[in-house]
């Protein structure tokens, strides 16, 4: 079977020429998202009336992590599919926020995981992209239908 690509419907539209999740026989390959929302507006950021931003972590981590399991649902796989997460956060001291909203999500049994800080992402109010790879076994989505 040749490798699939999918723009999932519903997600905030790819800002390149790329697909949101790929499929190379058993493994899904996630390319980095955000908490960008369909509207392109983005969750965990907010500007007051005097143009004064305001960044939560624990917001937009909560968003990338609900946006990873939309797009793995769209192949029939869920979060506990995943087997590796590579985290990237523009401030370190975001880390504990992040850290903690991902323990929500997942224990010590979840995916192999790296962490490491980026001098900027595709938009300044964007604090964290997470990309990842899932095993969702073609025959066990054959099953679920």
């Amino acid at each position: 079977m040749k490798p699939s690509a999918t723009l999932v419907k519903g997600k905030a539209t790819p800002r390149g020429a790329f697909p949101h999740i790929k499929r190379a026989g058993d493994f899904l390959f996630i390319s980095g998202t955000s908490s960008r929302l369909p509207d392109n507006s983005i969750a965990g950021a907010k500007a007051d009336a005097m143009g004064t931003t305001t960044l939560d972590i624990k917001i937009q981590t909560r968003a990338v992590i609900d946006n990873i399991a939309d797009i793995l649902a769209a192949e029939g796989a869920t979060l506990q599919d995943l087997v590796e997460l590579n985290t990237f956060l523009v401030n370190m001291n975001d880390f504990g926020g992040y850290n903690q909203v991902y323990a929500e999500y997942f224990d010590e049994q979840g995916p192999v995981r790296t962490t490491v800080a980026v001098h900027q992402l595709p938009h300044p109010h964007l604090l964290i992209e997470i990309k990842g790879v899932a095993y969702s076994p073609l025959q066990q989505n054959k099953d679920m239908i």
